[in-house]
């Protein structure tokens, strides 16, 4: 896992478990034709914050190789703006194709403060693994 790509993308639990052996495409894929995904961590808990703030819980967070996507990953800059705290200068993997289930090297969950902000990220408990 040393030294290669790994990219981020949020997904609702359900969603990511309702096809479990199908690669993962969401709704995005269709309407954007491309996946979204962020290059890191804090990246992430931005969007999160910007963007899932009222989504189903938990939340999930895919830590994906980038070598190992069969469907092309491209890094470019946000459309039409970055989330607020994110510099505009970031660049953002798009994967234009559905996630390989076989790519993903960890099932984050997003964890949450009392205001209902997104304050990191958690390996799953046995229990809710996917």
């Amino acid at each position: 896992m040393y030294n290669r790509p790994m990219i981020y993308h949020v997904v609702p639990s359900a969603e990511w478990n309702a096809s479990p052996d199908r690669p993962y495409a969401p709704a995005s894929l269709a309407e954007d034709g491309f996946v979204h995904c962020s290059p890191d961590e804090a990246t992430t808990l931005k969007i999160v914050n910007a963007f899932y703030g009222s989504a189903t819980r938990p939340l999930f967070v895919l830590v994906l190789d980038e070598a190992r996507l069969t469907a092309e990953c491209v890094w470019e800059a946000a459309d039409p703006a970055p989330p607020p705290g994110v510099s505009d200068d970031v660049l953002f993997p798009h994967v234009f194709g559905p996630l390989d289930r076989e790519a993903v090297e960890r099932v984050l969950v997003v964890r949450w403060d009392e205001d209902g902000r997104a304050t990191g990220l958690a390996d799953l408990p046995p229990a809710v693994r996917p």
